[in-house]
């Protein structure tokens, strides 16, 4: 198995991430530094990441976390920020998250202790669909939807989702479901902003074939 596959494969990180911890200068196999992105790991190796052995993990396992609105999704916290690990058990710190939840989006977030297996569901050329419930303040047209749906260009960059669809009606807010393939950084609040909506609340339903369910807001739990 090759160095970086191996180092995915106990859970640390991405095989991307694995390859960059290795021209940083921070693997070494059997106290040696790996220089070699190619070299493939022996059965009686000894590989260390900054000091600390690794080893392959037993399984590969996946969870859901029922994200609440005010945690960031990262390892480290910034300006005071709580994360995702907070609500996670100690014994749980070293998973992966598989994309990404801004902080103020709430929903269904996955962890792995794989980084294939993460890799995998955040490629957007494997198309695995992200469902979202989406509370918009203002007068949605439909012209304004019809424009969503065809996609639209914001600072040069293209924007589309592959469904839309308004589920409830209020007299300032409309509840829309949206679904997406690949998720772009906040591409569902600038989509709206574009219009001069104000998007008030995103919730995360669905991660392929995943379902939040009826996971309570902050629970997190193992999944087949």
């Amino acid at each position: 198995m090759r160095i970086s596959k191996f180092i995915a494969h106990t859970g640390l990180c991405s095989r991307r991430e694995a390859e960059k911890l290795i021209i940083d200068r921070k693997v070494k196999i059997n106290e040696k530094l790996c220089e070699d992105l190619s070299y493939k790991v022996k059965e009686k190796d000894k590989v260390f990441v900054n000091g600390r052995k690794i080893n392959l993990q037993g399984s590969v396992d996946l969870y859901i976390l029922n994200k609440p609105r005010g945690y960031i999704t990262s390892k480290v916290g910034q300006n005071q920020r709580k994360t995702v690990y907070d609500l996670l058990p100690k014994n749980k710190q070293n998973l992966i998250t598989i994309g990404r939840l801004d902080y103020n989006t709430e929903g269904l977030l996955l962890f792995t202790n794989n980084g294939d297996v993460a890799r995998e569901y955040e490629l957007p050329k494997n198309k695995i669909k992200r469902t979202y419930k989406v509370k918009v303040f203002g007068n949605v047209k439909n012209s304004y939807i019809l424009q969503i749906q065809r996609g639209v260009k914001i600072n040069g960059i293209s924007h589309r989702v592959d469904k839309i669809a308004l589920v409830k009606k209020l007299k300032t807010n409309n509840w829309f479901k949206i679904e997406l393939s690949e998720g772009k950084n906040r591409e569902i609040r600038k989509i709206f902003e574009k219009f001069n909506l104000t998007v008030n609340r995103i919730i995360r339903t669905n991660y392929g074939e995943y379902s939040i369910g009826k996971i309570k807001s902050g629970e997190f739990r193992k999944v087949k």
